[in-house]
């Protein structure tokens, strides 16, 4: 069965549905790929802190591995932190008591961020805006801003949550949002597809008071609802341009954004809807500039009666309203279901060649992160084989800055103590969003043609301005290009320099 599966990825690459697939789709250079690190399930719970960094950077090598660039960690899944804050308790879910520092200390988020830059992988702060218990048994610590505010608080169902409604809850979720991207080297912050409350049946979220004191020039609930969704939104989006303008903020909704029955342009699907049960307006946001990307969440199988995964990834394709769009992907519902058209493999080989058969899609992200890094049906060995085989540059978000960062300076290779290294000085720059921070290193046969858009060529992506040179015996020469990537993955122009291995 195993071999059986790789056999057939090659052939389902190149060919599905009749579209063909290039070799710079089966290979891109450029592509966002992702993984959400959850920690709202409690998998680090109480856990002493050096197992908890154990198994984060466990999880980081495998997924590192595996061609991961970008990791969204869920650092506020209960108005809490995972990381030092003023503004909100200790979460639960480090160290098993809301407010409760950890002991020894550590700051997670902290930890993460330097984690994932050391293995070129960008950091994704993800926070959860208006949850504030997973459910009502939980007990919040003195200091949780329900204690002190809790008007600015309803309850629906075994839930509670900020009231949406209310100018106090965006401005006090704007301020835990301008306190992470002032003090943490965040590269985006993130939420995921909990703005209103998933529906309970048969009971109304409880907002009826706000609307009789907000609601004026609102004569729909629904459109009063989306209107204050929007306000936080953009509220957000504005509140880190104007601190640091090259931290993205990206949004992974609920897979479908309308049904076709309700809505023309809708898809041809029939499942709860951002729109009119969360009232989220998502692609209001991109065609308004207020999200920076989006990742709708298609944890579907193709071939599913409700939602099937195939017409929504069309859908999502002719709708990106001029914004990066992403695809999320299930890692368990993916292996576990078998290709419509080949029973005997699973779904990846079909979803990845969808995935990249559309130029409207910049990439994907994976969930659970732990599911890639335990390998689960092979999904991780499909990746490092075959679909993430070489190093890819997450895409440029060329409307948030298009200008390239000047060329490193003073390439060289140098014997040292450490070895044989190649070392560069990094380039000038006039301000934050010119200054290179990663370096993308190539290899070339030295009669070779250099051509930097062939991902094969690329020996690693890093943080340092050297290289060790994997020196042999000085017989065979080869031709070393370096290039410089700004904050937003902007890349400069290329530096060579032949050496003897």
């Amino acid at each position: 069965m195993k071999n059986r599966f790789f056999v057939c990825i090659c052939a389902l690459l190149f060919m599905i549905g009749g579209k063909a697939q290039t070799l710079s789709n089966r290979y891109p250079k450029r592509e966002f790929r992702g993984a959400w690190i959850q920690t709202v399930n409690g998998q680090f719970r109480g856990l002493p802190t050096e197992k908890v960094k154990q198994i984060l950077v466990n999880q980081l090598d495998s997924l590192q591995q595996a061609g991961i660039n970008a990791i969204i960690f869920q650092v506020r899944p209960e108005a809490d932190a995972l990381y030092a804050s003023s503004l909100e308790p200790w979460s639960r879910f480090l160290t098993g008591v809301q407010g409760k520092v950890p002991d020894p200390y550590w700051d997670p988020m902290q930890f993460m961020i330097e984690e994932c830059h050391k293995r070129g992988m960008e950091f994704h702060a993800w926070v959860n805006p208006y949850r504030v218990k997973t459910t009502l048994k939980n007990k919040l610590a003195p200091n949780h801003v329900y204690n002190i505010h809790p008007e600015w608080f309803v309850t629906y169902g075994d839930q509670l949550f900020f009231d949406p409604a209310l100018p106090e809850s965006r401005h006090h979720i704007c301020m835990v949002v301008s306190d992470i991207v002032s003090r943490y080297d965040v590269d985006a912050i993130h939420m995921d597809d909990y703005f209103y409350p998933y529906p309970i049946k048969g009971q109304d979220f409880p907002d009826n008071d706000s609307f009789a004191r907000y609601g004026g020039g609102f004569s729909n609930k629904g459109d009063w609802r989306r209107s204050n969704v929007n306000l936080l939104i953009k509220k957000i989006h504005d509140t880190i341009r104007q601190i640091k303008p090259w931290v993205k903020f990206g949004v992974s909704p609920f897979g479908i954004y309308r049904n076709e029955k309700n809505d023309p342009l809708g898809s041809k699907t029939n499942g709860l809807q951002n729109y009119d049960d969360l009232y989220a307006d998502v692609l209001l946001w991109a065609r308004e500039g207020w999200i920076d990307y989006n990742i709708p969440q298609l944890y579907w199988q193709i071939g599913h009666p409700v939602a099937d995964y195939k017409t929504l990834v069309e859908w999502w394709a002719k709708n990106t309203e001029n914004r990066p769009l992403f695809i999320g992907q299930s890692v368990e519902n993916t292996v576990k279901n078998v290709d419509p058209e080949n029973p005997s493999i699973n779904q990846l080989p079909q979803k990845m060649a969808l995935q990249r058969a559309y130029q409207t899609i910049g990439g994907s992200c994976q969930w659970p992160a732990s599911a890639v890094a335990d390998n689960v049906g092979n999904y991780r060995s499909a990746l490092q084989a075959e679909y993430n085989r070489y190093p890819a540059i997450p895409p440029v978000f060329d409307f948030m800055d298009n200008k390239a960062p000047q060329k490193v300076r003073k390439l060289k290779p140098v014997w040292t103590s450490d070895g044989y290294m190649l070392f560069w000085t990094p380039s000038r720059f006039h301000s934050e969003m010119d200054r290179s921070v990663q370096y993308v290193v190539y290899r070339f046969d030295a009669k070779e043609k250099v051509n930097i858009d062939d991902p094969s060529h690329i020996v690693v992506i890093t943080r340092e301005n050297f290289y060790k040179l994997p020196y042999n015996d000085g017989k065979m020469k080869y031709r070393y290009v370096v290039t410089a990537l700004d904050r937003l993955h902007n890349e400069s122009k290329s530096v060579s320099k032949k050496v003897k291995l």
